[in-house]
């Protein structure tokens, strides 16, 4: 499943080309990619043909664009697009640029649209396609608010409005209003393990399976640890090592494991190549040699050292603060 850097990537490669564009036709292929949207594909192409889109904003693993009418106003609504398990958004361009240009062996994904699902036709030939083989993403629209922060809603928002539905997910770590002390007491206020609140997204947002088990080798910290076990020393280092570790991944476009993850213009992200923990099992740990571990709990698997990430004290209950 795409977490916080795969996303950022798309919103990245997103924004070049549709930031600006008016929606000309929405075609819909499969109306389960839009089973979110009340009042179904009518009032989709009724919300978005003749719209201008303004900017394309993320919080976690949320993307949506601003709408414009016309004149130039802010309609009140967003497009909301989810990737969930499977989901990429593709940009076909006019003149694409020729594959010759890419690395061999970051070549377009083959077969690009066997399982496109719905695609917007933009005013200057432009098409952005949803393609999702599981169809656990989607397209609806969503109406805005403001920010129960007060500040900007994500990152390449031009305000603090954001959607009704992105509203119960917390701030990112890539996310400069992201209080991290905050966040950490969070984490420190809660029995569940660690790993569970990290994956949580109303209390941290973004953050998947790859990147908590990479942050929590990071920060030498085994996956089942309380959150009321950790100092605030130790939470916060947590949250520096995952949001290290994500950034490292959005410089390598993302991790890719198959064709299911690619960025808008077919390219897969290579930092699978640099995973210290995750998917490793059997194989010796990066700093210790000892051979990493995989453990399922909470139907989850979970790749840790034992010798680095050893369990904690449990906490008296006067302990977090």
């Amino acid at each position: 499943m795409p977490e916080l850097p795969e996303v950022e990537v798309v919103r990245r490669g997103l924004e070049p080309g549709t930031v600006g564009r008016v929606v000309d036709e929405v075609e819909v292929v499969d109306p389960r990619i839009i089973r979110r949207q009340s009042g179904g594909a009518d009032r989709l192409a009724a919300a978005l043909v003749g719209s201008r889109l303004t900017a394309v904003v993320r919080r976690g693993k949320f993307l949506w664009w601003r709408l414009a009418d016309p004149d130039g106003q802010d309609t009140g609504e967003a497009l909301m697009g989810h990737l969930g398990m499977s989901g990429q958004l593709r940009v076909r361009t006019p003149d694409p640029a020729p594959t010759a240009l890419l690395p061999p062996s970051e070549g377009p994904a083959p077969d690009p649209l066997r399982h496109r699902r719905a695609s917007l036709h933009l005013d200057d030939g432009t098409v952005i396609d949803m393609v999702d083989q599981r169809i656990f993403g989607g397209l609806w629209t969503s109406p805005l608010q403001p920010t129960a922060d007060g500040a900007v809603a994500g990152l390449g928002s031009p305000d603090k409005l954001l959607p009704d539905d992105a509203a119960g997910i917390a701030r990112d770590l890539l996310d400069p209003a992201a209080d991290l002390p905050a966040i950490a007491r969070t984490l420190r206020s809660r029995r569940a393990p660690v790993k569970s609140l990290l994956l949580a997204q109303d209390v941290v947002s973004g953050i998947g399976n790859i990147y908590a088990d990479e942050a929590l080798w990071a920060a030498r910290t085994r996956y089942d640890t309380p959150g009321n076990a950790l100092t605030q020393r130790r939470a916060l280092s947590i949250l520096r090592e995952a949001g290290a570790v994500m950034e490292r991944a959005l410089g390598a476009g993302g991790t890719s494991f198959d064709a299911l993850y690619v960025n808008v213009d077919g390219r897969s992200g290579y930092f699978a190549r640099s995973l210290a923990a995750y998917g490793k099992d059997g194989e010796p740990c990066p700093r210790c040699g000892t051979l990493i571990r995989r453990d399922v709990h909470q139907a989850r698997s979970s790749f840790y050292c034992p010798r680095c990430q050893r369990p904690l004290p449990r906490a008296r209950k006067d302990q977090v603060r």
